[in-house]
């Protein structure tokens, strides 16, 4: 490793470990020709995750792209960084794990719906609304509508299940 102050590379580490969830190595390294410190990770080469485009083509998975979309939705909502970040190692794990294969957008697609919508619904329909790709005010109101009665009866469920549970 090349020291970002004086370009050196004898150095020493002086600290070592995982990161995002094991699936990197961080280590604190010093200088030993001018006593800086920096870090550096160790990433495992993974095979690259390809995703197949609705027009047929594929295009490997970019990070940046998935991360600036899922910023676009949250713009203005109370979503941190921290989690939209959770969000989507979530994502790249489970398309890691299917590595090897094309993966359809469509899929990448419901993954980020699934996660945005327990999130921030103003968020989820955001996103929905780009990428169902709606053709009139009437699919995005039928959308909606269905997101209404869906989260009614997610709620209605909860409650019968508060009204099973024993009293304390």
């Amino acid at each position: 490793m090349r020291c970002p102050e004086c370009d050196a590379t004898e150095n020493k580490v002086v600290d070592t470990r995982t990161s995002r969830g094991g699936r990197a190595v961080r280590r604190r390294r010093e200088c030993l020709v001018c006593d800086s410190r920096f870090t550096t990770y160790e990433y495992i080469e993974e095979r690259p995750i390809q995703i197949l485009k609705r027009d047929g083509s594929t295009q490997e998975f970019d990070r940046k792209k998935l991360l600036n979309s899922i910023r676009v939705a949250c713009a203005k909502r109370p979503v941190s960084a921290s989690a939209m970040e959770s969000m989507i190692e979530a994502i790249e794990d489970a398309l890691s794990r299917q590595a090897g294969v094309e993966i359809e957008s469509g899929k990448v697609g419901e993954m980020v719906m699934d996660a945005l919508r327990p999130l921030d619904r103003v968020a989820y329909v955001r996103y929905a609304s780009v990428y169902r790709n709606f053709q009139d005010a009437g699919e995005f109101q039928e959308f909606v509508a269905e997101l209404d009665h869906r989260q009614r009866q997610e709620v209605q469920a909860l409650n019968q299940v508060e009204l099973t549970l024993p009293s304390s």
